[in-house]
C-alpha cells in the first residue's frame, strides 16, 4: 500500500484530499460573498459538499464564479495550519466571525472534546481534520462543482433549509474528464428515463413508491422470474408462497413488531392487529414448522418470490431503486450446523452462474458480529469462520466490514459492478441463529433427539424491481435478445408486401419469439431509426424482392446489416441465441 499512499487508491488519502477541497470551496464562497454563513462540508463517496446559508439563490452562473475562485486559491498554494482552542475561546472565536452554525456545533461537542480549527490564509474553519498541508496540493483544473440543492440544517425538516453545493475533484484533469463523461453516460442510462421511453414501467402520484409495470415491463419481469425458477430448480430449491398479511402475534415472535414497526404498514381485521409483510422470513418459518422434519430432510431449500411492503420516507424514493413495495426473491435454507459450509458454497455457485449471465462481476464483503448481537459468541465465531472458509476454499477474496452483521448472524454481501464501474449491493447470504430459536424450529437427528436447525436467508437479485433498474442502466436499455421485451420487429418497405410481412411475423410468433410488425405508411429509414431507439435486437425488412424470393433482410439494433437469409435460417440463429441466453 505504501506506493499508493498518496493516491486515490488509498481511501484515507482520497477523503483527506476531497475534504481539503471542500474547505477551498468554503474559502472561495467567503471571499466572493462574505455575508454567507458556513455550515458543514465533508468528503463523500464521489466528491464533497458544503452547506451554506446564503441570502440569495446559488445559480449555475454563481457556481462558475466560485469554481474559478477555487482554482485561484489552489494556485496560491496557501498553507493549512491546525490549532486548538478551549471551549469558551472557540465559541467566542466563531461568534466574532458571525458563524452561528459553527457556534452550535461547538456547543454540542462533549465537554472534554478537543476543539480544533484549520487556518488557510484569511480563512479559518472549525474542523477535526485531517487535511493536506497546502491548497497547492489540490489540482485546480481537476475540480468541478456539479450542483446546488436544498438541505435542511442537520437533516432536520424543522430547521432552516440551507443550500448544499456538491462538487468532485481528482488528482488529474483527465481523471475528472473521464468521471464527468461517465456521469453524462449515466444520465442517458437512467432507468427512470429509459423505463418511460421503452414502456417498461410508470410511477404515479396516486401511489408514490408503488411502481406500475406496463406490458413490455411485465414481459421483462416475467422473463427474469422464469429464469429465477429455472436456476433454483437446478440448484435443488422448492418454491413456496406465504400470505401478504399476517397477525401481530407472528411479528412479535419474529421481533419485527418491536424493532421494525415504523417501517411496516398495519391494519386491523376482526379487532386484531395485522401487518403487511415487510419481509418473507416469518412466513417461511411457519411453512417449515407445519410438519415434522428429520435430519434426512435437510438441507431444505425454500424459495419465495414474495411481494413485500416497507414504508420509506418520500424523500428517499428513487425510481425502482428505492420503492415501497417490491418482489423479494428470497430463499430460506434450513440445515444442520455441519452442512453450513457446503450450503454457503452452493449459494455462491448459484450467484456466480446468475451474475456472470448478466456480465456483472462482484466483490464480497463479510459483515461480522455487531455490539447489539443476540446469541452465544462461540456460535458467532463458528459461523463467521465458516463463511470465511467457504469463500476462501472457493478461491474468492473478501473484505471485512467489522461489526456490521445483522443482530441475528453474520452475512456476506455481494457488490456487483456494472458497465460504468458503479457498484450495486444485490445478493446477500445471511446466517440466522435466532429466528429458528424464536420459532422453536426442530428436526430429529440421527441420534433420535430433537435439534435446532440453523438457517440461511439469501437473495440473488435482491428485489426483482431494483434488479430491473440495475440491468436497465447496465445494458442502457439494450437488453440481450433472450431478455428483450420485443425481440424482432418486421417492417415492410411498401404496403404491397404487408401480407408477406405478417406471414413472416406469424412464423416467428409460432416459434415462441416476441415479435411486432410496423405496417405504418412511413419511410423505411424512419421505421429503422425508431426500432433502434426502442432497442429492439433484430429488425427484419421486407420489400418486393424479399416477398418474391421468400427471404428476409436482417439488421441488428447496432446498425449492422446482416444481409438476406431464409426465414428458417434466421429462426435457427435466433433459437440458439435465446436458448443460450447469449449477451
Amino acid at each position: 500500500m505504501e506506493e499508493n499512499k498518496y493516491t486515490f487508491e488509498n481511501p484515507e488519502f482520497k477523503d483527506t484530499y476531497r475534504h481539503t477541497t471542500s474547505h477551498i470551496l468554503a474559502q472561495a464562497v467567503k471571499r466572493l460573498y462574505p455575508e454567507v454563513k458556513l455550515a458543514i462540508g465533508p468528503a463523500i463517496e464521489n466528491g464533497f459538499y458544503y452547506d451554506f446559508d446564503a441570502p440569495f439563490a446559488i445559480t449555475p452562473e454563481i457556481l462558475e464564479k466560485i469554481e474559478a475562485e477555487m482554482r485561484k486559491i489552489c494556485k496560491e498554494k496557501i498553507k493549512l495550519e491546525r490549532f486548538e482552542l478551549p471551549r469558551e475561546e472557540a465559541i467566542k472565536f466563531m461568534e466574532e466571525r458571525d458563524e452561528p452554525y459553527k457556534v452550535e456545533l461547538i456547543n454540542d461537542l462533549p465537554e472534554d472534546a478537543v476543539i480544533s480549527f484549520y487556518r488557510q490564509g484569511d480563512f479559518t474553519d472549525l474542523c477535526a481534520g485531517p487535511h493536506l498541508d497546502s491548497t497547492g496540493r489540490v489540482k485546480g483544473n481537476a475540480i468541478k462543482l456539479t450542483s446546488c440543492t436544498g438541505a435542511y440544517w442537520r437533516g432536520d425538516s424543522n430547521r432552516k433549509m440551507l443550500q448544499r453545493i456538491y462538487g468532485t475533484c481528482f488528482m488529474k484533469k483527465d481523471e475528472l474528464d473521464a468521471y464527468l463523461a461517465r456521469i453524462e453516460e449515466a444520465k442517458k442510462r437512467d432507468h427512470r428515463k429509459l423505463g418511460k421511453e421503452l414502456g417498461l414501467f410508470m410511477l404515479a402520484e396516486e401511489g408514490p413508491g408503488f411502481p406500475f409495470f406496463l406490458p413490455k415491463g411485465m414481459v421483462l419481469k416475467n422473463t427474469l422470474i422464469d429464469y429465477w425458477r429455472e436456476i433454483h430448480k437446478k440448484y435443488g430449491y422448492v418454491e413456496i408462497s406465504t400470505p401478504m398479511i399476517l397477525n401481530r402475534h407472528l411479528w412479535e415472535t419474529s421481533g419485527h413488531w418491536f424493532h421494525y414497526k415504523e417501517n411496516m404498514y398495519t391494519t386491523v381485521i376482526d379487532g386484531e392487529d395485522y401487518a403487511i409483510k415487510p419481509m418473507n422470513c416469518p412466513g417461511g418459518m411457519l411453512v417449515y414448522k407445519s410438519e415434522p422434519h428429520s435430519y434426512r430432510d435437510l438441507p431444505l431449500r425454500m424459495g419465495e418470490l414474495g411481494l413485500v411492503h416497507r414504508h420509506e420516507l418520500s424523500g428517499a424514493l428513487h425510481g425502482l431503486f428505492r420503492v415501497r413495495c417490491f418482489t423479494q426473491d428470497d430463499a430460506h435454507i434450513f440445515m444442520t450446523w455441519d452442512q453450513m459450509k457446503d450450503e454457503i458454497k452452493n449459494v455462491v455457485k448459484l450467484f456466480d452462474e446468475v451474475y456472470s449471465l448478466f456480465g456483472l462481476p462482484y466483490e464480497i464483503e463479510l459483515s461480522t458480529m455487531p455490539d447489539d448481537h443476540m446469541g452465544d459468541e462461540k456460535d458467532w465465531e463458528f459461523a463467521q469462520n465458516t463463511l470465511k472458509e467457504a469463500i476462501t476454499e472457493m478461491g474468492k477474496s473478501f473484505v471485512i466490514n467489522e461489526g456490521d452483521g445483522a443482530f441475528y448472524g453474520p452475512k456476506l454481501d455481494f457488490h456487483l459492478e456494472d458497465s460504468l464501474g458503479r457498484t450495486w449491493q444485490c445478493g446477500t447470504i445471511q446466517l440466522d441463529m435466532q429466528l429458528p430459536e424464536r420459532f422453536e424450529l426442530e428436526y430429529v437427528g440421527a441420534d433420535g433427539e430433537k435439534h435446532r436447525p440453523v438457517m440461511i436467508h439469501r437473495v440473488v437479485f435482491g428485489s426483482i424491481e431494483r434488479f430491473i433498474g440495475v440491468i436497465t442502466e447496465h445494458f442502457a436499455g439494450a437488453f440481450p435478445t433472450w431478455l428483450a421485451p420485443v425481440q424482432v420487429k418486421v417492417m415492410p418497405i411498401t404496403d404491397r408486401v404487408d401480407d408477406y410481412a405478417k406471414s413472416v411475423a406469424k412464423r416467428l410468433d409460432e416459434q415462441g419469439f416476441r415479435v411486432e410488425t410496423d405496417l405504418r405508411n412511413e419511410k423505411i429509414g424512419y421505421k429503422i431509426r425508431e426500432a433502434q431507439t426502442q432497442k429492439i435486437p433484430y429488425m427484419i425488412i421486407v420489400g418486393d424482392k424479399e416477398a418474391e424470393n421468400g427471404i428476409i433482410s436482417v439488421r441488428t439494433r447496432a446498425g449492422g446489416d446482416e444481409g438476406s437469409m431464409q426465414v428458417e435460417d434466421f429462426i435457427a440463429k435466433l433459437k440458439k441465441e435465446v436458448s443460450t441466453r447469449a449477451r
